[in-house]
């Protein structure tokens, strides 16, 4: 089984294995977007919520990891806002297609290695 694949990300790459392993902070921000398209700063409260507090971005790691998701083609920043009354500096993101599967890949690529650690850890109860 090939955990860590290496490769140079190039515009129009469409095989999500040559985008892992992914930066924390990007596989993050993805699981966040799985859920459906939000703005920064919900973003960052997911990021939070979601690890239970370990993970905690600020807006200079938010807005950098969103600009390097959207130049990889993985999310991309919407036109529309939700609504007349929301904030108009809000800016709203969402996956793409290929955003979507390179995120379970790197779901897949760490339950991968969280089978190994268990099964090396507890021998016979993997």
């Amino acid at each position: 089984m090939t955990i860590y694949r290496s490769s140079v990300q190039t515009a129009g790459v469409t095989d999500p294995d040559s985008y892992l392993p992914l930066p924390q902070t990007q596989f993050h921000v993805l699981v966040s977007l799985t859920a459906g398209e939000r703005h920064g700063y919900a973003i960052m409260q997911d990021v939070e919520a979601s690890s239970s507090g370990l993970v905690r971005m600020g807006p200079a790691t938010l807005y950098g990891t969103l600009k390097r998701l959207v130049d990889d083609g993985l999310a991309e920043e919407l036109a529309h806002r939700r609504g007349p009354d929301d904030d108009q500096r809000r800016r709203y993101y969402r996956l793409t297609g290929l955003g979507q599967r390179v995120c379970a890949a790197e779901a897949n690529r760490l339950a991968g290695l969280v089978r190994i650690t268990r099964a090396n850890l507890r021998p016979g109860t993997a």
